[in-house]
Protein backbone atom coordinates (compact mmCIF):
# COMPACT_ATOMS: atom_id res chain seq x y z
CA UNK A 1 0.00 0.00 0.00
CA UNK A 2 1.44 3.45 -0.91
CA UNK A 3 2.85 5.58 1.90
CA UNK A 4 1.96 9.17 2.72
CA UNK A 5 5.29 9.76 4.47
CA UNK A 6 8.82 8.38 4.06
CA UNK A 7 12.02 8.97 6.02
CA UNK A 8 15.56 8.92 4.68
CA UNK A 9 19.16 9.87 5.40
CA UNK A 10 19.81 10.93 1.77
CA UNK A 11 17.87 11.61 -1.42
CA UNK A 12 18.82 10.57 -4.97
CA UNK A 13 17.18 12.69 -7.65
CA UNK A 14 16.55 11.90 -11.29
CA UNK A 15 16.53 14.97 -13.55
CA UNK A 16 14.34 14.74 -16.68
CA UNK A 17 10.68 14.40 -15.79
CA UNK A 18 11.48 14.67 -12.08
CA UNK A 19 13.13 18.09 -11.71
CA UNK A 20 13.16 19.33 -15.30
CA UNK A 21 10.46 19.18 -17.99
CA UNK A 22 12.47 18.51 -21.16
CA UNK A 23 9.84 16.45 -22.97
CA UNK A 24 9.59 18.76 -26.00
CA UNK A 25 13.35 18.68 -26.65
CA UNK A 26 13.62 14.93 -26.16
CA UNK A 27 10.79 14.26 -28.60
CA UNK A 28 12.30 16.55 -31.25
CA UNK A 29 15.70 14.87 -31.05
CA UNK A 30 14.34 11.32 -31.00
CA UNK A 31 12.00 12.00 -33.93
CA UNK A 32 14.94 13.06 -36.08
CA UNK A 33 16.87 9.93 -35.09
CA UNK A 34 13.89 7.64 -35.74
CA UNK A 35 13.26 9.20 -39.14
CA UNK A 36 16.90 8.67 -40.13
CA UNK A 37 16.79 4.99 -39.15
CA UNK A 38 13.24 4.23 -40.26
CA UNK A 39 12.17 3.41 -36.70
CA UNK A 40 8.61 3.94 -35.45
CA UNK A 41 9.09 6.98 -33.24
CA UNK A 42 6.15 6.02 -31.04
CA UNK A 43 7.98 2.82 -30.08
CA UNK A 44 10.94 4.98 -29.07
CA UNK A 45 8.73 7.35 -27.06
CA UNK A 46 7.22 4.38 -25.21
CA UNK A 47 10.51 3.06 -23.82
CA UNK A 48 13.10 5.87 -23.87
CA UNK A 49 12.27 7.58 -20.56
CA UNK A 50 14.92 7.10 -17.89
CA UNK A 51 17.34 5.14 -20.04
CA UNK A 52 20.56 6.15 -21.70
CA UNK A 53 19.97 6.53 -25.45
CA UNK A 54 22.10 3.56 -26.46
CA UNK A 55 20.02 1.24 -24.29
CA UNK A 56 16.80 2.39 -25.95
CA UNK A 57 18.37 1.97 -29.39
CA UNK A 58 19.50 -1.55 -28.54
CA UNK A 59 15.94 -2.52 -27.69
CA UNK A 60 14.53 -0.92 -30.82
CA UNK A 61 17.22 -2.36 -33.13
CA UNK A 62 18.45 -5.57 -31.43
CA UNK A 63 20.64 -6.64 -34.36
CA UNK A 64 22.45 -3.32 -34.67
CA UNK A 65 26.07 -3.26 -33.43
CA UNK A 66 26.26 -1.71 -29.97
CA UNK A 67 29.12 0.58 -31.00
CA UNK A 68 26.77 2.27 -33.47
CA UNK A 69 24.15 2.71 -30.76
CA UNK A 70 26.70 4.24 -28.40
CA UNK A 71 27.97 6.59 -31.12
CA UNK A 72 24.42 7.68 -31.94
CA UNK A 73 23.74 8.09 -28.22
CA UNK A 74 26.63 10.53 -27.92
CA UNK A 75 25.33 12.48 -30.92
CA UNK A 76 21.86 12.69 -29.39
CA UNK A 77 23.30 14.01 -26.13
CA UNK A 78 25.11 16.74 -28.07
CA UNK A 79 21.93 17.62 -30.00
CA UNK A 80 19.94 17.81 -26.78
CA UNK A 81 22.55 20.02 -25.12
CA UNK A 82 22.24 22.47 -28.03
CA UNK A 83 18.44 22.71 -27.75
CA UNK A 84 16.91 24.28 -24.64
CA UNK A 85 13.68 25.57 -26.18
CA UNK A 86 10.73 24.78 -23.94
CA UNK A 87 12.74 23.54 -20.96
CA UNK A 88 11.09 24.50 -17.65
CA UNK A 89 11.27 23.21 -14.07
CA UNK A 90 8.78 20.63 -12.88
CA UNK A 91 6.28 22.52 -10.69
CA UNK A 92 7.67 22.70 -7.17
CA UNK A 93 11.25 21.82 -8.16
CA UNK A 94 12.83 25.18 -7.21
CA UNK A 95 11.35 25.13 -3.71
CA UNK A 96 12.17 21.43 -3.31
CA UNK A 97 15.85 21.91 -4.14
CA UNK A 98 16.00 24.96 -1.90
CA UNK A 99 14.67 22.81 0.95
CA UNK A 100 17.49 20.31 0.34
CA UNK A 101 20.29 22.84 0.73
CA UNK A 102 22.74 21.40 3.23
CA UNK A 103 21.06 17.96 3.25
CA UNK A 104 22.65 14.85 1.68
CA UNK A 105 21.37 14.54 -1.88
CA UNK A 106 22.65 13.76 -5.34
CA UNK A 107 21.56 14.15 -8.95
CA UNK A 108 21.40 10.73 -10.61
CA UNK A 109 20.65 11.08 -14.31
CA UNK A 110 21.06 9.23 -17.61
CA UNK A 111 22.22 12.52 -19.15
CA UNK A 112 25.92 13.25 -19.38
CA UNK A 113 27.38 16.02 -17.23
CA UNK A 114 27.31 18.61 -20.02
CA UNK A 115 23.61 18.02 -20.73
CA UNK A 116 22.76 17.94 -17.02
CA UNK A 117 24.40 21.34 -16.52
CA UNK A 118 22.68 22.80 -19.58
CA UNK A 119 19.23 21.56 -18.61
CA UNK A 120 19.44 22.48 -14.94
CA UNK A 121 20.63 25.98 -15.90
CA UNK A 122 17.89 26.35 -18.54
CA UNK A 123 15.32 25.42 -15.90
CA UNK A 124 16.86 27.86 -13.41
CA UNK A 125 17.72 25.09 -10.96
CA UNK A 126 20.91 24.70 -8.88
CA UNK A 127 23.15 21.73 -9.60
CA UNK A 128 23.50 19.41 -6.58
CA UNK A 129 27.14 19.16 -5.48
CA UNK A 130 27.10 15.37 -5.95
CA UNK A 131 26.25 14.11 -9.44
CA UNK A 132 26.10 10.66 -11.02
CA UNK A 133 25.84 11.08 -14.79
CA UNK A 134 26.14 8.88 -17.87
CA UNK A 135 29.94 9.01 -17.80
CA UNK A 136 29.96 7.74 -14.21
CA UNK A 137 28.44 4.31 -14.86
CA UNK A 138 28.88 1.28 -17.08
CA UNK A 139 25.18 0.36 -17.34
CA UNK A 140 21.98 2.28 -18.00
CA UNK A 141 18.88 2.35 -15.83
CA UNK A 142 17.04 0.04 -15.07
CA UNK A 143 20.38 -1.30 -13.80
CA UNK A 144 20.80 -0.08 -10.18
CA UNK A 145 24.47 0.90 -10.58
CA UNK A 146 23.77 4.64 -10.76
CA UNK A 147 21.77 4.75 -7.53
CA UNK A 148 24.20 2.50 -5.68
CA UNK A 149 27.02 4.79 -6.76
CA UNK A 150 25.07 7.84 -5.59
CA UNK A 151 24.55 6.27 -2.17
CA UNK A 152 28.24 5.36 -1.94
CA UNK A 153 29.36 8.89 -2.85
CA UNK A 154 27.10 10.29 -0.13
CA UNK A 155 28.32 7.66 2.35
CA UNK A 156 24.78 6.47 3.08
CA UNK A 157 23.46 2.89 3.17
CA UNK A 158 21.16 2.18 0.18
CA UNK A 159 18.34 1.20 2.54
CA UNK A 160 18.48 4.72 4.00
CA UNK A 161 18.13 6.43 0.61
CA UNK A 162 14.96 7.54 -1.15
CA UNK A 163 14.94 7.87 -4.93
CA UNK A 164 12.88 10.47 -6.82
CA UNK A 165 11.92 9.21 -10.28
CA UNK A 166 9.33 9.58 -13.03
CA UNK A 167 10.07 6.61 -15.31
CA UNK A 168 9.59 2.85 -15.15
CA UNK A 169 13.29 2.30 -15.84
CA UNK A 170 14.31 4.63 -13.02
CA UNK A 171 11.83 3.23 -10.52
CA UNK A 172 12.98 -0.31 -11.35
CA UNK A 173 16.60 0.76 -10.85
CA UNK A 174 15.83 2.36 -7.49
CA UNK A 175 14.03 -0.71 -6.23
CA UNK A 176 16.81 -2.99 -7.48
CA UNK A 177 19.23 -0.87 -5.44
CA UNK A 178 17.19 -1.65 -2.32
CA UNK A 179 15.81 1.87 -2.03
CA UNK A 180 12.34 3.32 -1.59
CA UNK A 181 10.97 5.46 -4.39
CA UNK A 182 8.97 8.67 -4.66
CA UNK A 183 7.31 8.69 -8.08
CA UNK A 184 6.61 11.99 -9.83
CA UNK A 185 3.89 12.36 -12.47
CA UNK A 186 1.60 10.11 -14.47
CA UNK A 187 4.26 7.68 -15.78
CA UNK A 188 5.40 6.95 -12.24
CA UNK A 189 1.90 6.26 -10.97
CA UNK A 190 1.63 3.17 -13.17
CA UNK A 191 4.69 1.70 -11.41
CA UNK A 192 3.16 1.95 -7.91
CA UNK A 193 6.04 3.74 -6.15
CA UNK A 194 6.20 3.89 -2.36
CA UNK A 195 4.95 7.48 -2.47
CA UNK A 196 3.37 9.10 -5.53
CA UNK A 197 3.07 12.83 -6.24
CA UNK A 198 1.57 14.55 -9.27
CA UNK A 199 4.27 17.23 -8.96
CA UNK A 200 6.83 18.31 -6.38
CA UNK A 201 4.40 20.98 -5.22
CA UNK A 202 2.62 18.19 -3.32
CA UNK A 203 5.67 17.43 -1.16
CA UNK A 204 6.66 18.71 2.27
CA UNK A 205 10.28 18.27 3.37
CA UNK A 206 11.22 18.41 7.05
CA UNK A 207 14.37 17.46 8.98
CA UNK A 208 14.66 15.98 12.46
CA UNK A 209 17.46 17.07 14.83
CA UNK A 210 19.31 13.80 14.12
CA UNK A 211 19.39 14.54 10.39
CA UNK A 212 16.51 12.27 9.39
CA UNK A 213 14.74 13.68 6.33
CA UNK A 214 10.94 13.44 6.41
CA UNK A 215 9.02 13.47 3.13
CA UNK A 216 5.27 13.86 3.32
CA UNK A 217 2.56 14.16 0.68
CA UNK A 218 0.33 17.19 1.19
CA UNK A 219 -3.04 17.88 -0.38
Amino acid sequence: MPHTELTARALLLDMDGTLVDSEAVVRRVWRRWADRLGVDVNRAYAIMHGRQAYATMAELLPDRPMELNRADGRRLLAEEAADVAGIVPIPGAPAFLAALAGLPHALVTSADLRLARVRMAAAGLPMPPVRVTAESVSASKPDPECFLKGAAELGVDPADCVVFEDSAAGITAGRAAGMRVVGIGARAAACHPDLHLDTLEALKVATDPDGTIRLAAVS
